[in-house]
């Protein structure tokens, strides 16, 4: 009686694996929690999603991060108080696709309404191991207009601020986000 509880279990057990290795990894929740990390600003679960380094492209720049480079980069995100909503979101066979807005300080600034991108998210096993973006509504000339009229007059008014627009630090935010306070109360 025992052998056939125990052959039993073990059987039971086999099949439960197999299940679970055919079902594989829900890309698509790995994706959600990283859209949740970016808009909570809460990086303490970075190792659930992220590989040793992830690649970012943003048209044809492309940028290789460490674990920690890309902490740094999240820290001068977060500065900026942002706001990540999902619009859109599938996976295609080893891929998520998403349709995402952000909003926050810099942005609300610089290009005075959300930025709505697509993102193709690629896996390496359950990490993240590349997000490649595409603006959908980029406005460059509203863009290039403000930005070019902060750094005047933060060049004539401040210029203890300089180099802040290149500074993807936590410091470098922090100036970003103060130049811009200073340039929206200088009347």
């Amino acid at each position: 009686m025992n052998k056939i509880l125990i052959l039993s279990l073990f059987i039971t057990m086999g099949f439960v694996s197999c299940k679970n290795s055919e079902k594989g990894i829900d890309k698509i929740e790995i994706a959600k929690q990283y859209y949740s990390v970016l808009d909570n600003s809460d990086y303490s679960g970075i190792n659930a999603w992220f590989a040793d380094s992830l690649i970012t492209k943003e048209g044809k720049y492309e940028q290789t991060y460490s674990q920690n480079e890309y902490l740094e980069f999240l820290k001068w995100d977060s500065v900026f108080d942002p706001s990540y909503t999902i619009l859109e979101i599938e996976q295609q066979d080893e891929i998520v696709k998403a349709k995402i807005s952000k909003m926050d300080k810099r942005i609300s600034f610089l290009h005075e309404e959300p930025f709505i991108t697509s993102q193709v998210i690629r896996f390496q096993k359950d990490k993240i191991i590349t997000v490649a973006t595409d603006y959908v509504n980029f406005n460059e000339k509203t863009w290039e207009r403000n930005k070019t009229e902060l750094l005047n007059w933060i060049d004539k008014n401040h210029p203890d601020l300089n180099e802040f627009i290149h500074d993807q630090t936590e410091t470098g935010g922090i100036k970003f986000l103060k130049a811009i306070e200073l340039y929206k109360n200088r009347k």
